[in-house]
């Protein structure tokens, strides 16, 4: 294939990548808005900011920005602090604003130090969200909403809905939800289809198509307005730009409002950060994300979007994990998803209320599958505690509707600094026993790097070798000790060894890392003391090194 035709190529599944993200971003723009109490148009203008303008800037080929759910909290508690909605917009500008400082700052770095496992448990946990809360819209649940809270949501697994939904069920949405997934299971293998008519979009037409079929027989199973997409439909141009609205300026001048600003800049950039990393992680083509690029983008995007009325904006996982599914590959996708946002609700709003919500939920109950399937979990069970641990605790945290993202990634991180600290722990130093002339021999060989959280570890080995034994501590290949261990080493060897008729021999200590002066320790072999009852003489020392080396050797 010629390079024009791999770009023409790239360019037609960017452009069917972006129709499916716009689709399934649509319903949760609106969402998110209703949820955070906000005007619904406004997060849609967050939507198109996010596509195009943020699209533009990032770095990131793939990542897809707009609404979050992780910052409903905030902003509704925002909006009924600050009771007005254009003073609350001052706050998302300067969001914006310390977001671009942060970028300058060079802060971009702060996701590096996640490691794989708590990132891999967030995106399953998003996973497991994403499946509970669109399980609504799939059965076409039509009870009370504070049964299920937010619906269109990304926030949160409420179990709630396994208790009460089955009440209130519409067997049309079932419908049209299990033939989307049949649809979205098996298109995918068929590959010379899937470049023709991706999944989602077969998905989306399909089941309009069945809830117009539906309406003109039975109509048993048809949808009513309540389980289509719901959009305002502006009569007249002045009706359209009517819907924006700008900030207060007198809300600058106002304390709370920096304070939530403050608040959500760094929500919103860690939320960004880690959604950056976890996207890059799903790139097929595995590129990286510059950090301190993405958060000047997210800075300005978000200061755009305060503006002309839109809520606050971070990189969603969940638009993102859909974009790559639909075979994205540049980041022309996500900017034709904010287009068409734009093109949607200024000229054919009308059109896009024939979607059922079922159809989209479909899309999204896969995705969801995809990033928590079984098989991750089995493969990192086979990994080890350490990595599948952090990882099941993270998932189940962030799936937590008390928790949420943020938190649950806290968590997550803690248990794996706690095995990281274990690790480091139990392995400062090589351990082994061995027979000599001399008797029996313990040799603790130091690592190249002992920290002060070795201590504990050490100071329980030298304490658990028995009365009257030898033993070499050799730090040959030590490029760092940390005080406090050559102090427990100090301590060892001048008092417990003595007392315990412990011979003991150092090896390899360096000066830079010399034990206080005052200590009775000797970093040259030949230079240890030569009392005959209690140390070996150089002689016999340099014999039985020998002797530990030649057998060390042959193992």
């Amino acid at each position: 294939m010629t390079q024009d035709k791999k770009q023409k190529f790239s360019a037609k599944r960017d452009l069917t990548a972006g129709l499916i993200v716009f689709l399934i971003a649509l319903p949760l723009c609106l969402g998110i808005a209703q949820a955070s109490q906000a005007p619904l148009f406004s997060g849609i203008v967050a939507g198109i900011v996010g596509g195009i303008v943020i699209g533009f800037l990032s770095k990131s080929a793939l990542s897809v920005s707009g609404p979050a759910a992780g910052l409903v909290s905030i902003v509704v508690g925002a909006i009924t602090e600050l009771e007005v909605f254009e003073i609350f917009l001052c706050a998302v500008v300067l969001a914006g604003v310390f977001q671009l400082i942060l970028g300058l700052l060079k802060a971009g770095t702060f996701a590096s130090f996640f490691p794989s496992s708590v990132i891999e448990g967030m995106l399953a946990g998003i996973g497991l969200t994403i499946i509970f809360k669109q399980l609504p819209d799939a059965v076409g649940y039509n009870g009370p909403d504070n049964l299920i809270g937010m619906r269109d949501g990304e926030r949160g697994m409420n179990f709630e809905i396994l208790t009460g939904i089955s009440d209130h069920l519409h067997f049309g949405a079932i419908v049209i939800t299990l033939i989307g997934l049949v649809i979205l299971s098996t298109w995918r293998s068929m590959k010379s289809l899937q470049q023709i008519l991706p999944a989602g979009l077969l998905v989306v037409l399909t089941g309009t198509f069945l809830n117009i079929l539906f309406k003109q027989t039975s109509g048993v199973l048809h949808l009513e307005e309540q389980f289509l997409v719901q959009l305002n439909v502006p009569t007249s141009v002045q009706d359209f730009f009517a819907q924006f609205v700008f900030p207060d300026p007198s809300g600058f001048l106002n304390p709370k409002v920096w304070q939530f600003g403050i608040i959500i800049a760094v929500v919103a950039s860690i939320e960004t950060l880690l959604c950056i990393e976890a996207t890059d992680k799903l790139d097929p083509l595995k590129r990286n994300t510059p950090g301190n690029r993405e958060l000047k983008a997210q800075g300005i995007g978000n200061m755009l979007s305060g503006f002309i009325g839109g809520l606050p904006i971070t990189s969603v996982i969940v638009r993102s994990s859909a974009n790559i599914n639909a075979g994205a590959r540049t980041k022309l996708s996500t900017i034709v998803h904010g287009i068409l946002l734009l093109t949607c609700v200024a000229s054919i709003p009308a059109i896009l209320n024939y979607i059922p919500k079922s159809a989209l939920a479909a899309i999204l109950i896969y995705t969801g599958y995809r990033l928590a399937r079984p098989s991750l979990f089995r493969h990192m069970y086979h990994v080890g505690p350490s990595e599948f641990i952090p990882f099941v605790v993270t998932a189940i945290a962030v799936a937590l509707p008390f928790l949420g993202l943020l938190k649950g990634v806290a968590i997550g991180l803690v248990i794996s600094v706690f095995y990281l600290l274990r690790a480091n722990m139990r392995n400062p130093y090589y351990y082994r026993r061995v027979q000599s002339e001399n008797g029996d021999i313990t040799r603790i060989e130091l690592a190249q790097e002992v920290s002060f959280l070795n201590k504990g570890s050490i100071k329980n080995t030298l304490n658990s070798i028995a009365d009257g034994s030898t033993i070499i501590i050799d730090a040959t290949h030590a490029e760092y000790i940390d005080y406090d261990v050559l102090e427990a080493i100090r301590e060892f060897y001048d008092i417990q060894a003595p007392n315990r008729n412990i011979t003991v021999s150092l090896v390899g200590f360096k000066n830079t890392y010399r034990i206080p002066e005052g200590a009775n320790v000797h970093y040259r072999m030949d230079e240890l003391a030569s009392d005959k009852d209690a140390k070996l003489s150089a002689g016999s020392h340099k014999k039985l090194l020998k002797e530990l080396n030649s057998k060390k050797r042959n193992e």
